[in-house]
């Protein structure tokens, strides 16, 4: 699977800070738990990814809306 592609895979998220200092992305899903430990630096850079992401998706998402025909097509 691509990054690109669309899953219909549901799965919880949890992120917190640990008790030794690191930030903790927990990912559970059907048959999967997947504690994912950062040092607090490496998450920053994970948030700044986050929002970069969001703000191309949102833009992408933007331009997609602009280029829907509006109303019906006239037929001759």
């Amino acid at each position: 699977m691509s990054i690109d592609k669309q899953s219909d895979i549901a799965a919880n998220l949890q992120i917190g800070p640990t008790t030794l200092g690191m930030v903790r992305i927990y990912v559970e899903a059907e048959g999967v738990d997947l504690p994912l430990d950062f040092e607090p630096e490496e998450a920053e850079e994970i948030a700044e990814e986050l929002m970069a992401a969001a703000k191309l998706a949102r833009n992408a998402a933007d331009k997609s809306k602009d280029r829907k025909p509006k109303g019906k097509p006239r037929r001759g």
